[in-house]
């Protein structure tokens, strides 16, 4: 994805700026971890997390875009801009296999920021050459899968974890 940045409009008429996350991301991005709820935690790390690894978010940024494709939704703040969503392609798995990930903030939560993000993260993907996306989520994580299924994701049992489903779509 390139550097520029473009606006999208949500569901309740707020403005987004979509682009690439970068190193400099990395405060906003550990605000947004401050934001999110106990339960919203356990949903996108699937496990209790009460602090975010700051070790490793440095060195995933520091990664990209060699290791995947990532982006971020800002909004203007205070102190210069909150991400309210993110989402993130990581290469591995197998040839052509890419992992994502994806974050909404509470606050734009049922706007279509998260269809957004995965339909442009899909389109990054597909433009580095990745042919499939996989996601492992939660099976009690109603509204990822949810929208895994509208985005057409086919989705499994994963045979090491009876909790997780397994999302998988061919990118081709």
């Amino acid at each position: 994805m390139s550097t520029s940045s473009d606006e999208a409009v949500l569901r309740d008429g707020r403005a987004v700026q979509l682009r690439a996350m970068r190193p400099s991301d990395e405060q906003e991005l550990l605000q947004a971890f401050d934001r999110m709820s106990e339960v919203a935690r356990y949903m996108r790390f699937m496990r209790v997390v009460r602090e975010p690894d700051r070790l490793r978010l440095q060195a995933a940024l520091a990664s990209l875009p060699e290791s995947g494709v990532a982006l971020v939704a800002t909004v203007p703040a205070a102190d210069g801009y909150d991400i309210a969503g993110s989402a993130i392609a990581l290469i591995g798995g197998g040839p052509g296999v890419c992992e994502f990930a994806i974050n909404v903030d509470a606050a734009y939560g049922g706007l279509g920021l998260g269809h957004l993000l995965m339909t442009r993260l899909m389109d990054a993907a597909r433009q580095r050459g990745l042919r499939t996306m996989e996601g492992f989520v939660l099976k009690q994580n109603a509204s990822m899968l949810g929208l895994a299924r509208r985005l057409g994701f086919e989705i499994d049992a994963d045979a090491e974890d009876p909790s997780v489903l397994v999302c998988r779509k061919a990118l081709a």
